[in-house]
Order: C-alpha cells, then sequence, then structure tokens
C-alpha cells in the first residue's frame, strides 16, 4: 500500500545510552528520545534493566542513574523540575538533549524518517533498538 506522503511528517530520534565508563565506550541502549515538529511533539521512552546493568557494571550507581533519566525525561516534557533547559522551545530542548557529551548519559547519532504517528514511531523505536 502506497502512503500518501502529505500525510507523513518528518521526525528526529536518538538512542539514549548508559555509558558508565566513557573510556571504555562501552554502552547499554536504554531509551529513544523523538521530536516531530510538525506533530508538535517530543517524548521519550525509557527503561533500566536493573540485573543487566548490575552484571555489566556491578559499581554502578543506579540511584543516580534513575535521576539523570529523569532530569532528562524532566526536561523532554519541558517540567519546570528540568531547570531552565526545560524552558526552551521543544527544538532546542531536543537539541540540547542530544548534543555530544562525555557523561554517563549520551545519545547517538541523531537519525531521520517520516511517520504519520510521532507516539506510534516512538514506541515502535522503542521496542526494536531498546528492548
Amino acid at each position: 500500500m502506497k502512503r500518501n506522503m502529505q500525510e507523513e511528517q518528518l521526525f528526529e530520534y536518538a538512542v539514549i545510552r548508559v555509558v558508565p565508563a566513557v573510556q571504555r565506550e562501552e554502552f547499554l541502549n536504554v531509551g529513544v528520545v523523538l521530536y516531530c515538529r510538525g506533530e508538535r511533539f517530543l517524548d521519550m521512552r525509557y527503561v533500566l534493566d536493573v540485573d543487566k546493568l548490575k552484571v555489566l557494571w556491578p559499581s554502578l550507581d543506579l540511584d543516580d542513574l534513575h535521576g539523570y533519566l529523569l532530569a532528562f525525561q524532566h526536561i523532554c516534557h519541558g517540567h519546570p523540575e528540568g531547570g531552565p533547559i526545560a524552558l526552551l522551545s521543544p527544538p532546542e530542548r531536543f537539541r540540547w538533549l542530544t548534543a555530544k557529551r562525555s557523561t554517563i548519559l549520551q545519545t547517538s547519532a541523531v537519525h531521520p524518517g517520516l511517520c504519520r504517528d510521532a507516539a506510534g514511531c516512538l514506541d515502535r523505536l522503542f521496542n526494536d533498538l531498546v528492548l
């Protein structure tokens, strides 16, 4: 079935990764953040597989990691708990969240695509790339 291209919207996404030892360049995908200007959509999904994280990195502070992900989520959703960055426009927040950094929580390169339903696309990407 051929899609009507006028109904499709451009979106961008990045995979959220836990990188406990930056110098080793090892990571575990834990989430996805997706921005779609046409749908005025910016959201993320994440999950922490505590058992896997403990096996891979026994000394990882899971409470800190959970706090970092909550801050990421607050910024994504524009909640005041996210600080001044959360007050920026959705495209600015997405760019800030996906900027290169050398911390325990990083994102992949940003990838584009086309979709008709940004929330459904986020769910599909999360299932394919994280779960």
